[in-house]
């Protein structure tokens, strides 16, 4: 399992932190979109007791200053590179892939079609995959909600789309009002819940995408321990990635690392990747296998 750890789109800023970004396997930008936004009004974040919440609105300078300033000062880092892109129906998400087809800088793509701060998308997950596949050969990653009946049903549909493996998962909307006037927080009131509280809804999404399709799974949600990460790679997870620690942690993964090869050895895997899918009961099989174009 090479590349194990990434960041969590928009909680790292490669730029101004690239010594961080160094220390992880690959490096995930913050969502583009076709246009420059803003993002939504202050106040953008705000702490809970269990994790963070966070309206930053998918805030970014667009897809012609990300390819023209963002991406060359990226590529300086030397790792491999995936791009989250948005949008708010299919035609944009393509647009945005088909540009960066032939960008050699970048190793994948991944689709947020599950923000909870900005307008959902008008079309399903399935067009979006669907008409980003057509427009891309590189790997394509769908980054889904847990906030929908069956989120193993969208699974199937985004992999039966097109989807190389899945990103799991995104925030939760949820709301913090202030203790002296009961007022909303955040600008916006809801934002997207990050941290400790989502580690259970994560682990849940990945054992049932993973065993619903068997596609490659980055996982991510309330990593904050080598543990933590070793427990999304037993629940089906190849890869995990670092959002609301890295906000308190800087060196969350170089730490992170070195505790996830300790706990897996403490059980007698020679590595992390030999607990790959170990919490699943082996009577029930996947339903789908790994194939060549999945290897990302």
């Amino acid at each position: 399992m090479t590349g194990t750890l990434l960041n969590a789109s928009g909680c790292l800023d490669a730029l101004t932190a690239p010594e961080v970004a160094r220390s992880l396997d690959a490096y995930v930008t913050k969502t583009v979109t076709p246009l420059p936004r803003e993002g939504n009004p202050p106040v953008r974040i705000a702490e809970t007791q269990a994790g963070m919440l966070n309206s930053i609105g998918l805030a970014n300078p667009g897809i012609d200053r990300f390819l023209t300033r963002s991406l060359p000062q990226l590529a300086k880092l030397g790792i491999p590179l995936w791009v989250s892109v948005g949008g708010f129906e299919a035609a944009e998400y393509a647009e945005i892939c088909s540009r960066l087809d032939d960008e050699q800088e970048v190793t994948a793509i991944e689709l947020n079609v599950s923000c909870p701060n900005v307008e959902a998308p008008t079309e399903s997950t399935t067009q979006i995959v669907a008409a980003a596949r057509f427009a891309t050969r590189k790997p394509l990653w769908a980054k889904l909600s847990p906030a929908v009946p069956d989120i193993a049903e969208v699974a199937r549909a985004a992999h039966d789309a097109g989807a190389d493996g899945l990103s799991l998962v995104n925030t939760i909307r949820g709301l913090k009002l202030d203790d002296r006037t009961l007022k909303p927080v955040l600008g916006t009131a809801v934002g997207g819940l990050s941290g400790p509280a989502l580690k259970p809804v994560a682990l849940a999404a990945v054992y049932a995408c993973y065993r619903a399709t068997g596609l490659p799974i980055v996982g991510m949600g309330g990593v904050w321990t080598g543990l933590d990460a070793l427990q999304l790679i037993a629940a089906g997870a190849r890869r995990v990635a670092l959002g609301t620690v890295l906000f308190a942690d800087p060196d969350a993964p170089s730490r992170i690392r070195s505790e996830l090869a300790a706990e897996a050895a403490a059980r007698g895997w020679s590595t992390p990747a030999d607990a790959h899918g170990f919490a699943q009961e082996e009577s029930l099989p996947i339903e789908a296998t790994l194939d060549e174009r999945s290897r990302v």
